[in-house]
């Protein structure tokens, strides 16, 4: 049987894509191992920094240098878009632009082709069964926007959603597999929308589809994935109030920056009272949501003063986590080739003062949710995640996969336990 190893690299999409593809690797007979081990290593490729782009060259030169000399398939953003670049590490690497073709690409390189029936399909529509117990499931790909410091919309395309009879099929599909939750994931999620001939009718919106899950479906939790700001709507919010904790009142909604003038030069879309509006809405609409963002530290042209009014933002918000990154220059974004460029230096210590405001508010958080009641899903023997994304330590005797219900109490050390 064909030996093959899976190299991720990126985001959360990435991460469902990567397991889509071993699934159906698995499904044709495949066995996954190691890279060491392996006959075909294949790298799923980032592109969303310059940092980025670099480990994926890492990757892709370490694993050329396997003793094994496994084939190397290549795909993802970074392929797509800097092909050559990838050759000039390992010259006999394959390249697959279209992830719905690389098991076949694989199986074809391995002499297993015969054994493979190709989709068409550019999303994912099929959890994995390697495993997972929250299994993702990718409803939509691309973006519409052009962020100043991003080129992922050049490596994925214009926005384009799964059909919803599509996302019922898989998140019927992670019930049989016993998932009880489920993450709906996607490059810019908040604009899913039906399209004609679809069974939930033409323009329908990512409200309307979580409510059509939880008609159609008995998954026990759905949980979003990132979503943009001006994306958090009051029809949306709706449906997860009213969904008796069916889906988790958690959101991940993207900042970037808590200073408008530098919001204006990433070319975001919205304004630090906009996104103070969707705050409150959230809280207005959700139980003690969980609201946890993203950070850029460093961005070009910040200042001393707008680093601070992003601090002072963010705590105001009172996040029960941020995501931070230095400022990474991404080569063919207007950004990297800005005015007025932050050292490494002043970006490192921003974004370290930023984590460290991060896990003030985490820990605040945690304490506040003392006493709450809560459904967790047990990951392993003494460790289980709650419908908030905070880890909860567990009663040893619940088996791996269970979902019960649980008091949660917050530990001196600011660390969430679970009563039954």
């Amino acid at each position: 049987m064909p030996r093959v190893s899976m190299i991720n690299l990126g985001c959360r999409v990435n991460r469902v894509e990567t397991d889509l593809i071993a699934s159906q690797l698995v499904e044709h007979g495949c066995v996954l191992t190691t890279p060491d081990d392996a006959d075909v290593v294949v790298i799923n490729t980032c592109a969303v920094t310059g940092e980025a782009q670099a480990k994926t060259r890492k990757a892709v030169r370490r694993t050329a240098r396997l003793s094994n000399a496994p084939l190397i398939v290549a795909c993802g953003c970074a392929a797509n878009l800097f092909a050559q670049e990838l050759r000039d590490v390992a010259s006999d690497i394959h390249i697959e632009r279209q992830k719905s073709r690389v098991a076949e690409r694989v199986l074809r390189l391995v002499g297993a082709e015969k054994e493979y029936e190709s989709s068409s399909t550019h999303l994912s529509v099929s959890p994995t069964p390697t495993g997972r117990m929250r299994p993702g499931i990718k409803i939509q790909d691309g973006c519409d926007n052009r962020c100043t410091y991003c080129i992922v919309w050049k490596a994925r395309g214009p926005s384009r959603s799964l059909p919803s009879d599509e996302v019922i099929r898989a998140v019927r599909e992670a019930c049989d597999r016993n998932a009880h939750e489920v993450v709906l994931t996607g490059i810019n999620l908040g604009t899913y929308r039906t399209s004609g001939g679809d069974g939930l009718g033409s323009g329908a919106k990512l409200g309307d589809l979580l409510a059509h899950i939880l008609n159609q479906t008995c998954i026990k939790r759905i949980r979003l994935s990132s979503i943009e700001p001006l994306d958090v709507t009051e029809d949306l919010l709706e449906v997860m109030a009213n969904s008796s904790g069916r889906v988790a009142p958690y959101l991940h909604i993207c900042l970037q920056s808590g200073c408008d003038e530098t919001l204006r030069r990433m070319g975001r879309p919205y304004t630090t009272n906009d996104f103070r509006r969707v705050i409150e809405l959230a809280r207005s609409y959700l139980h003690k949501p969980a609201l946890e963002t993203d950070t850029i530290a460093g961005f070009p042209g910040e200042t001393s003063d707008e680093f601070l009014q992003t601090m002072r933002f963010c705590e105001e918000m009172a996040f029960s986590k941020m995501h931070v990154f230095r400022y990474s220059k991404r080569p063919g974004t207007p950004a990297a080739t800005a005015p007025l460029q932050v050292s490494p230096s002043d970006s490192a210590v921003r974004a370290g003062e930023l984590r460290n405001l991060s896990r003030a508010m985490r820990a605040s958080f945690a304490k506040s949710l003392s006493g709450e009641v809560d459904d967790v899903l047990v990951l392993e023997p003494g460790r289980s995640v709650d419908g908030r994304l905070f880890e909860v330590s567990v009663n040893l005797s619940f088996s791996i996969g269970a979902y019960e219900r649980v008091q949660l109490l917050c530990n001196t050390k600011g660390q969430l336990e679970g009563k039954a």
